[in-house]
């Protein structure tokens, strides 16, 4: 499999809103767009998209894992960032449609398709930095995809960053490109001076999510998670992880975490930590660097309830148990 998100299908589905409403959809070439330079995205960022899969269940079929919940949260980022309100239920068709059209090319498990909903503002008016755009374009990406992270299983290593955030507090929730442009050059530089693989931004020693995922700790029984507010992501697969281990019997406590507290508890024994995201799904922390000091997080390697919720989810997507919560949409 080609690095992740590198291979697009040929075609995707677009629609235009103009003149105070949305064009039928259409079924165009993936390979460009045409913008005017003055385009709103292109100047003040009016953009963000989602990420979903698509998988391939061992009868065949394709199924489309919690369709609806990306949606509501693309119309939430669109409302945020004050761009023209999307029609959810032409949404909701032009994904089913083009994940139809390319069904042949979902990949075996665990391999699936990755569907990228992405809506930006075109107007060509570079007068307009303190005004939204009149005018956008809302497409389907569709790229087969392998494991996010090359080494599947291993466990991660994170810098824990307490001066620095991960985006504006007021924009946390919002799915843009912007905030993970700001957490670019952080985890850029956690590479290179600390051979970390992430940066958990912990501003002011508040544990709250890395560039790309939300942040897990698991204690025994307990699964601790920063509770949700508008400072960090609303991660529709985090919310699916809590669902499961609720299932399990498990104690979901959605609090405040501080930095030392994740290193107290991180100490102990059989403590696990882990980053859960669409591309992630459920990937194990071995590691947290403070400072120049390195503290594993229990065995250092990847624990066994992170693996099991990552493997209870991966059964649901896979169609090998049952779906109680009716997070799969099946394409005819």
């Amino acid at each position: 499999m080609a690095a992740f998100g590198t291979v697009f299908m040929p075609q995707m589905a677009l629609a235009q809103y103009d003149n105070g409403a949305w064009s039928q959809t259409e079924i165009v070439s993936s390979n460009s767009l045409t913008l005017h330079p003055g385009a709103h995205v292109l100047h003040y960022s009016s953009t963000c998209f989602e990420g979903l899969k698509a998988f391939r269940h061992a009868d065949g079929s394709v199924n489309i894992f919690r369709m609806d919940a990306n949606i509501e949260r693309m119309a939430q980022s669109s409302q945020l960032l004050n761009l023209p309100a999307i029609d959810k239920a032409q949404l909701k068709q032009m994904i089913i449609d083009i994940v139809a059209r390319f069904k042949d090319g979902v990949p075996e498990t665990p391999g699936s398709m990755y569907i990228r909903p992405t809506h930006i503002g075109t107007e060509a008016a570079i007068g307009k930095a303190a005004a939204p755009t009149e005018s956008s374009l809302l497409y389907v990406l569709l790229s087969p995809v392998g494991d996010y992270f090359a080494g599947g299983g291993k466990a991660l290593s994170l810098l824990l960053e307490e001066d620095g955030m991960r985006c504006a507090p007021h924009m946390g929730m919002v799915k843009s490109g912007g905030n993970y442009a700001s957490a670019l050059g952080p985890i850029l530089a956690a590479k290179s001076r600390h051979d970390a693989d992430q940066v958990l931004f912990c501003p002011n020693g508040d544990v709250q999510e890395t560039g790309a995922a939300n942040f897990i700790l698991i204690d025994g029984n307990e699964i601790i998670t920063k509770s949700l507010d508008r400072s960090f992501l609303h991660g529709i697969t985090r919310d699916s992880i809590l669902t499961l281990a609720r299932d399990r019997g498990m104690t979901v406590s959605e609090r405040s975490l501080s930095v030392d507290e994740l290193l107290e508890r991180a100490a102990k024994p059989g403590t696990e930590a882990a980053l859960s995201g669409t591309a992630a799904v459920l990937t194990p922390v071995g590691t947290l660097i403070r400072g120049e000091q390195r503290f594993s997080v229990g065995s250092g390697e990847a624990g066994e309830t992170t693996l099991a919720l990552r493997k209870a989810l991966n059964q649901v997507q896979w169609g090998e148990s049952d779906d109680p919560h009716g997070w799969l949409t099946p394409v005819k």
